[in-house]
């Protein structure tokens, strides 16, 4: 039992753990904006990184978006005008989770077209390969015959 609990924390200590790039100098001394804006960083893309959260991030945009949310909260916006003040400047792709828009379509359904294309291609790839060839014509059999004879010739 002690044995397998080891394991488990041994286990659980060398998952990935959120690594938070925010610098000391950033955080704010009110705990509930710092919250706050926590939780507004978490969903807002990292431009330079792409696949990370501002808060995630060490890049200089990052740190630079961070500054901006914390100053954007401390003037008093709510976390939903903050996001929508950046968003105004950066576009849909600033966010973790863009919103299922017309301008949006192919970012959240591309996926999943290009899964479709694959599974149309890999059944029309394996019907092709099921198909017997057609007979060969008399023509052919007798060039066969030919080619076949002049290679047991040489």
């Amino acid at each position: 039992m002690i044995r397998a609990l080891l394991l488990l924390v041994a286990f659980a200590s060398m998952l990935p753990a959120p690594a938070h790039a925010v610098r000391p100098d950033e955080m704010l001394a009110d705990p509930g904006l710092e919250a706050r804006a926590r939780e507004v960083g978490s969903e807002l893309r990292c431009l330079v990184c792409r696949n990370q959260s501002i808060d995630d991030s060490d890049a200089d945009l990052a740190h630079d978006l961070r500054v901006l949310v914390r100053q954007r909260l401390r003037a008093g916006d709510s976390n939903n005008e903050v996001i929508a003040y950046i968003r105004s400047r950066y576009g849909d792709f600033v966010l973790l989770k863009p919103p299922f828009e017309i301008g949006t379509l192919l970012l959240w359904g591309g996926p999943l077209a290009i899964l479709l294309l694959g599974a149309v291609a890999l059944v029309r790839f394996y019907r092709r390969k099921q198909e017997a060839p057609p007979p060969l014509s008399a023509d052919e059999r007798q060039r066969l015959a030919a080619v076949l004879g002049e290679g047991t010739e040489r």
